[in-house]
């Protein structure tokens, strides 16, 4: 105790998450439990979903009904392979650059390749990202839709997933936060955190990728006219989104195996992979608003 009262400055004792009485699952029947991490998955693309078909109803919609059911069946597919597939591309090579999760083929016997072995968590924001664009990708061009103004459609909605994601990783206990000496400090139960006083950096990315995207998306779609510049909404979640998690790496600790990866480079593995979403961004939003607007039909917003 001592050690964490000198860690904290001495000004408090530290906040201990054990203390909180949380757990990552709502309910359990015999073996089975429901993790709030699923329910944030689930919830996270109900709400995608029903935003969108709701804002389908608005003048000068880019798509039918049937498109956005078709989307959202390939997009949650490409939310699961990608973020799977991404976090053993970017996170599991180490220092040697090899992900293990491609080479790795111990286990228990029930399933050996470790790529399989969703219990095992793991999954990264930057692969789901790139399987939503492929499976956008395929539905506009299956249909001769417009990527853009589609993506424009489904923007809005995705902050959801990444507020209550980041919640129910706080609710685990799991991707704590770097050393502090901040009031708010926390002691996590997790034996590699030890003993230390750290961010509660899940709070911070639920904030600033979650919440304030969110209400910054809504705004932008239901009262100005946004939506009818292709790119502009899509634009601005990238650059926001790229921002945002540039700035709450340097709260999260580094995950262990690429620790040594962030120091030689001066940035972790989330904000390299970062800094392309805000270039892309960027250039997406600048493009947009130098464009004329499309599509508003007869009823469309004023402008902001």
């Amino acid at each position: 105790m001592l050690s964490l009262l000198a860690a904290s400055g001495g000004a408090a004792d530290p906040i201990y998450w054990s203390d909180l009485g949380m757990r990552p699952y709502l309910f359990e029947l015999g073996s089975f439990q429901l993790r709030y991490y699923s329910l944030a998955y689930l919830i996270g693309v109900i709400f995608a979903y029903w935003h969108t078909s709701k804002a389908l109803k608005t003048p000068g919609a880019p798509m039918a009904q049937r498109h956005a059911d078709d989307l959202f069946f390939y997009c949650t597919l490409g939310v699961i392979l990608g973020g799977r597939l991404g976090y053993a591309a970017f996170y599991t090579g180490g220092d040697t650059g090899i992900p293990s999760a491609f080479t790795d083929f111990s286990g228990d016997g029930f399933i050996s390749w470790k790529l399989l072995r969703l219990w095992d968590g793991g999954m990264s924001f930057h692969g789901g990202l790139i399987g939503v664009v492929l499976a956008i990708l395929f539905v506009t061009y299956r249909n001769k839709l417009n990527f853009l103004r589609i993506c424009d459609y489904v923007a809005p909605g995705v902050p959801m997933g990444m507020l209550l994601g980041r919640l129910a990783n706080f609710n685990n206990g799991e991707l704590w936060g770097r050393a502090t000496d901040v009031s708010w400090g926390m002691v996590f139960p997790d034996p590699r955190a030890g003993e230390i006083v750290r961010h509660p950096s899940q709070l911070y990315q639920a904030g600033l990728e979650g919440l304030a995207l969110l209400v910054i998306l809504l705004l932008l779609f239901w009262k100005t006219n946004a939506r009818y510049r292709p790119g502009l909404l899509v634009g601005v979640f990238t650059l926001g989104m790229g921002i945002a998690r540039f700035v709450n790496e340097f709260f999260r600790e580094p995950d262990a195996q690429l620790a040594d990866f962030a120091v030689r480079t001066g940035l972790s593995m989330g904000q390299w992979l970062t800094i392309p979403l805000i270039l892309i961004g960027l250039i997406v939003t600048i493009f947009a608003v130098t464009r004329k607007p499309v599509g508003t039909g007869s009823s469309a917003p004023a402008a902001a």
